[in-house]
């Protein structure tokens, strides 16, 4: 039987695991704001990291230039990307981890993978696309069939991508910091960007 996906999305707004009982190194160091947008009827899902600190502070996935950048990709405005009805946001961490000791986003919290996803996945039958953005995304949706790299993974997109439901597809973290990887790899948005705007406008108009 499927689990009800609202009461499941209750529960995970009040989860304190990491703050209250972690159970992979130290206590949250600030307030749980877990982020993230299940659907029953969306036939697409997001799967990126984990919210950074505009997020931790707004409550709404990708309300930041990566954002802008991930839209731009999957060829979408905000009001498709937002629709609930139509795509679900389910990052491999629902709160912002924090920083590290040079300022970066530290990994997304393993709690929320083995307290959520695959209970969260499991009520969400419909999804015909899962986008995994990024490292911890792809080996958790793809498994063995992610490569030793992202880049290796996100070059032999067909792994995945033809196998099984949903299909996945591996993309790098559309940051603004990765420009450096885009333009040696231009493949990427040569071969890779049309797949996944046409496989997301058929998926948005079935909705």
């Amino acid at each position: 039987m499927t689990e009800n996906l609202s009461g499941l999305l209750s529960e995970i707004r009040a989860c304190r695991i990491c703050r209250d009982a972690p159970r992979f190194g130290a206590a949250l160091p600030h307030e749980p704001n877990p982020v993230c947008v299940p659907s029953a009827t969306a036939r697409i899902c997001i799967c990126g990291q984990a919210p950074g600190t505009r997020v931790h502070k707004s409550g709404r996935p990708f309300t930041d230039p990566s954002g802008v950048r991930l839209r731009q990709w999957m060829g979408v405005d905000e009001q498709a990307f937002y629709d609930a009805s139509r795509i679900a946001i389910i990052p491999m961490g629902f709160c912002f981890p924090g920083l590290d000791r040079k300022g970066g986003d530290l990994p997304p919290r393993r709690e929320c993978r083995s307290a959520w996803h695959d209970r969260l996945f499991g009520a969400m039958p419909q999804l015909e696309l899962v986008i995994a953005v990024g490292r911890y995304a792809q080996a958790y949706h793809m498994g063995r069939k992610a490569g030793p790299t992202l880049t290796d993974t996100v070059r032999n997109w067909r792994a995945a991508y033809d196998a099984g439901k949903p299909r996945v597809l591996p993309l790098p973290h559309p940051s603004w910091r990765n420009n450096a990887w885009l333009r040696k790899n231009p493949w990427f948005e040569e071969e890779v960007l049309p797949v996944l705007r046409a496989e997301v406008a058929r998926l948005v108009a079935k909705a």
